[in-house]
């Protein structure tokens, strides 16, 4: 067996000229640019794998001593990474909000590869930096809708920017709130600024106590890590009940003059478009009159429900968003680009400045790099990929493909409520919905004594855990499962099944073999035979 030379001459080799045509790496290559979807279903094993068994194939902590040729490490990646990686690509893996791409994403990610531009900085970058500055520009007008004076003013002006590229929802989210810190706590002439004298000089400063971010239990939880990171604690992230799945301007604005009158600050209420679990939009234009009311900063986390502005059938779900003074997006969501695309947009192009940073050897005052006003430093140019989206599947394209994920989640939740043993828990306001088995029987009885209903939920829920997770490891389709309260159960928590239908990909036939085959798991239980036999065990 032929052994990889350690020699200059083969490193070169390694990055100039590939191996030939038959070699491991060019036939994959191959195969996913033929049929991307045949070589996941050959390659992405499903069978019973534990993590632990996994594991075992990275269980070496020294780094290699020798090369190895690129085929036979492609080989290797097959048998280890490949086989037992998720396959996203599936129309019937709709538990989370990872989908299927298009195929020209392939052959554009080589393209950015090859280029490795770094867009921290014009030097490394350079058509990258106002390509970025262009598509923060198309994705404002979509939320903000502003003329085109104002886009010819600031879509490439060195003084300002209309967002920020991120890796995802987290990051742009702490931006957002690092903005409005900076912003609430700004220099005045005697204060030099919360980012120069730090956060408790600011808030003793401008006679704070605390300072807390709002929004309700539905929050994602980077708003956890972002009052950590910026230094408000934890327990300054206020979560409100939510049994509507929305947060209430009421008892927003409540608590928020609550807690002005003992001596603190609301910094920002966050609203929700898309939650994570339910996939809800909050009342975004009443929360912009709370927080105009408060006098804080309002920014929507969109990371999800964002894309829907695409379409002009149901972008009024959205009704307030262009009030928002930030909003995230994540194109890796619903715009179909690969992973690690998110962005924040600012309404006001100079509130990135409260944020802006120079170093003399890269990122000097007057440039228009992007990389003075982004949390993230070095950065690929993913923009490239969400401006070839735009441009390929144009807003139209957009529209078909938010429209026809709602309409599927809506027949989705008719096929439930049709069948009697199953409870549609949360009904669709964009692609997401929640359910649970529930034999007929049981939600008869519960209706009949809503008493009864916390002894059949644990019972319920265990149900719903024990489907869930052999679904799973049967390998055929996926549905992700959470704990949720509903206005129709009061204060009791239960466990549902949770499912996204965002892949274009995906039929009605699908949807129903999912279904099938989670009745079919739930007939085999102990737990099923339980409930069924006797409705009244508690």
């Amino acid at each position: 067996m032929a052994v990889a030379e350690v020699s200059l001459e083969h490193l070169f080799r390694v990055f100039t000229m590939p191996e030939g045509k038959d070699s491991k790496l060019a036939q994959i290559e191959q195969h996913l640019s033929d049929n991307l979807a045949d070589f996941l279903s050959q390659h992405v094993v499903t069978k019973v794998t534990s993590l632990e068994q996994i594991e075992q194939s990275f269980a070496e902590f020294n780094v290699p001593e020798h090369p190895e040729f690129v085929s036979e490490h492609a080989a290797n990646l097959l048998e280890k990474v490949v086989a037992n990686s998720v396959n996203t690509y599936s129309p019937t893996f709709i538990g989370h909000m990872t989908s299927a791409l298009p195929y020209f994403h392939l052959s554009l990610a080589k393209l950015l590869v090859g280029l490795n531009q770094n867009l921290v900085k014009i030097e490394t970058s350079k058509a990258f930096t106002p390509l970025e500055r262009q598509v923060l520009g198309m994705m404002h007008e979509l939320v903000y809708g502003q003329n085109a004076e104002f886009y010819n003013t600031y879509l490439h002006s060195a003084n300002h920017a209309l967002g920020a590229f991120c890796s995802g929802g987290t990051i742009a989210n702490v931006t957002a709130l690092w903005v409005a810190r900076n912003k609430a706590l700004a220099a005045d002439g005697k204060f030099k600024g919360v980012a120069r004298e730090g956060l408790a000089a600011g808030l003793t400063h401008y006679g704070y106590k605390k300072m807390a971010i709002l929004s309700s239990r539905r929050g994602h939880y980077s708003l956890s890590k972002s009052v950590d990171i910026l230094g408000l604690g934890r327990e300054q992230l206020i979560t409100l009940d939510c049994p509507t799945q929305r947060l209430s301007p009421e008892k927003a604005l409540a608590f928020g003059k609550q807690y002005a009158e003992q001596g603190n600050k609301i910094l920002s209420i966050v609203g929700v478009a898309g939650t994570t679990e339910t996939g809800h939009v909050d009342p975004l234009d009443e929360l912009a009159d709370v927080a105009e009311e408060l006098g804080c900063h309002f920014h929507v986390d969109a990371a999800w429900g964002g894309a829907t502005l695409f379409s002009n059938t149901h972008r009024n779900i959205l009704k307030g968003i262009q009030r928002a003074d930030s909003v995230t997006i994540d194109a890796h969501k619903q715009m179909y680009v690969p992973m690690g695309a998110g962005m924040v947009l600012f309404k006001d192009p100079n509130d990135s400045n409260a944020v802006r940073h120079h170093a003399n050897y890269i990122l000097r005052a007057g440039s228009k790099d992007l990389g003075a006003t982004t949390l993230e430093g070095s950065r690929n140019g993913m923009a490239m990929m969400v401006y070839s989206s735009l441009h390929i599947f144009g807003r139209q394209g957009y529209e078909l493909l938010i429209d026809q994920s709602i309409e599927k989640a809506k027949i989705f939740a008719r096929m439930i409520q049709s069948h009697p043993d199953f409870e549609l828990i949360t009904h669709p306001t964009l692609s997401l919905l929640t359910y649970r088995i529930n034999p007929q029987e049981i939600q008869q009885q519960i209706k009949a004594d809503p008493s009864l209903s916390p002894g059949f939920n644990k019972k319920l829920d265990k149900l719903t855990v024990y489907v869930q997770k052999q679904q799973r490891e049967a390998g055929k389709s996926f549905v992700s499962r959470t704990r949720l309260q509903t206005e129709a159960y009061g204060d009791q928590t239960m466990t549902v099944f949770r499912v996204v239908l965002a892949n274009p990909l995906t039929t009605e036939k699908d949807l129903q073999n999912i279904l099938d085959e989670q009745m079919e798991i739930a007939n085999k239980s102990e737990d099923w035979a339980e409930l069924t036999k006797n409705p009244f065990l508690s």
